[in-house]
């Protein structure tokens, strides 16, 4: 249990794939055409002492690992010059040498011209890095990480001398300043991109029993932060997405549960396409917020009837927000398209039953409906076949 929290807290920094993710193909070699090189957006530039001669590597974080996107050789001074082209603002890792455990953390924006001052000893601990709006927030926090970190080490080898109790308290106490510079910065700025590292420390590590409430507040301003100074990015999406499932765990530990007369919990997830669509940005609207499957057969003989509600009462102000619990892509698009379903309102993380929406609405099967009012209150619940055609019949005749 130990080993899996501190794993959690280490790795979710990492967990985020890049700006647009690179794509990295086997390409066999062409005597006529040449590589087409994209023109370099970012340079990151310095000196870092006793490294010379030593290879310096900017790679991207992606879920298949690490894609390389520049490399450069130190000098015998210990200066270097690095150059090349991201598709995006993401977390990246800069990587000194071969053994591939000296790397610090960077959230590079396209067009930065970064500047890094440290020695072999210090990179990975204390460099000076200079040059974007989020180089200050980060040349503050590597050396409290790296101390959390190097203390962390040492409380796990604890394990089996020190009862778990003790062992988890220590955890939190170190864990402190980590909590309290994310706080400072994340409030301060909730648009610098490097929130992106220092997001993990504000989200429940061991639930919610003695995590900070306020911490949903500022993960919204820097999630709506995001979403207005870099729309359409990847991590701005991933940051609206994370933090709504955190709003989705913490009203369902308050018991929030998802009943007629509440409001009904917040649903941000993907498209077919990718983009983030929330159930919240259909307010003004009655929604029946179907959860469904294209293998679930009932959910397809049930589809006729809401596609029939659905052309009835659509100029009236009426709406389908359809959630699938697929976790096959090509399954879920083939069902819409089979079955005519006709509104634009089509989301899931293809999760299955793993999806945060699950507990969050505490959904035994499928089919399952929630009709929400346009203030974002429940209606009712489990509404199908003729019951949920006399409800609207009797929203829309009034």
């Amino acid at each position: 249990m130990i080993k899996n929290i501190f794993g959690v807290f280490i790795l979710s920094v990492f967990l985020f794939s890049c700006g647009d993710e690179p794509v990295v193909e086997d390409v066999e070699d062409d005597p006529i055409e040449e590589e087409v090189k994209l023109p370099d957006n970012f340079s990151i530039s310095g000196t870092i002492d006793q490294a010379a001669r030593q290879n310096l590597y900017l790679e991207a974080t992606t879920q298949r690992g690490a894609v390389n996107i520049a490399t450069t050789q130190i000098d015998e001074y210990g200066k270097f010059d690095l150059k090349g082209n991201i598709p995006g603002m993401g977390i990246y890792q800069l990587r000194l040498g071969e053994k591939g455990d000296e790397l610090i953390v960077l959230t590079l924006l396209p067009d930065d011209n970064i500047t890094l001052e440290a020695s072999k000893e210090t990179f990975i601990y204390s460099p000076t890095v200079k040059g974007s709006t989020w180089t200050e927030a980060m040349t503050g926090y590597t050396p409290i990480f790296a101390k959390f970190h190097e203390e962390q080490e040492k409380l796990q080898g604890l394990k089996g001398t020190v009862p778990d109790e003790e062992i988890m308290r220590r955890f939190v106490e170190l864990k402190k300043p980590i909590d309290a510079y994310s706080k400072k910065v994340m409030s301060a700025d909730p648009a610098n991109p490097y929130n992106i590292v220092l997001s993990p420390a504000l989200t429940p590590q061991m639930g919610f029993d003695d995590w900070d409430p306020k911490n949903l507040d500022i993960l919204k301003s820097v999630a709506n932060a995001f979403a207005q100074e870099y729309p359409g990015a990847k991590m701005a999406e991933a940051m609206t997405q994370q933090t709504s499932q955190v709003e989705m765990m913490y009203n369902q530990h308050l018991g929030n549960s998802a009943v007629a007369g509440k409001q009904a919990p917040d649903i941000v997830l993907p498209r077919p396409n990718g983009e983030i669509h929330k159930l919240s940005s259909l307010r003004g609207s009655y929604v029946l917020v179907d959860f469904w499957a294209s293998w679930c057969g009932p959910c397809r003989r049930e589809n006729p009837n809401v596609i029939k509600l659905y052309n009835q009462y659509k100029d009236k102000g009426f709406t389908v927000y359809s959630v699938s619990l697929d976790e096959n892509k090509d399954a879920w698009l083939g069902a819409i398209a089979s079955d005519g379903l006709v509104w634009p309102n089509h989301v899931s993380d293809l999760s299955r039953w793993d999806s945060p929406v699950v507990q969050a609405y505490q959904i035994q099967g499928i089919p399952h409906t929630v009709l929400v009012d346009p203030q974002g209150k429940i209606v009712d619940v489990g509404l199908r076949g003729p019951a949920l055609e006399q409800k609207l019949n009797e929203i829309f005749s009034k």
